[in-house]
């Protein structure tokens, strides 16, 4: 059973920084490409970051310079590193994996970016 649980979400300032982890079980972590996707309210949800198991990283333009997406295979943990946060960054942030063709995802941690 795959299970992706997100963490270190929370309520930051305009310019802050977060880092959030997701803890993946039930895969192979190292061969899996892992994602970061977020979901606005009232918006769709949308690519925010990837990394595959070796190669290079693919971010979306809007977090291009701001975000890192990481992982630690020992861990089985994949991050995502952001910064100079901006209002418009507030979203539900969700881990994203594929296995067997399924998609799976994690419940999601809450960022807000405000004053």
């Amino acid at each position: 059973q795959v299970q992706l649980v997100e963490s270190g979400g929370g309520l930051v300032q305009p310019g802050g920084s977060l880092r959030l982890s997701c803890a993946a079980s039930g895969i192979i972590f190292s061969i899996h490409t892992m994602g970061w996707f977020r979901q606005a309210p009232g918006k769709q949800r949308e690519l925010v970051a990837t990394i595959p198991s070796g190669g290079s990283t693919n971010y979306a333009d809007s977090v291009k310079g701001r975000f890192t997406i990481s992982r630690d295979n020992a861990k089985n943990t994949v991050y995502l590193q952001m910064n100079n946060l901006k209002p418009e960054d507030t979203a539900t942030y969700y881990c994203n994996t594929v296995r067997g063709g399924l998609e799976f995802w994690g419940k999601g941690t809450l960022v807000t970016v405000s004053s």
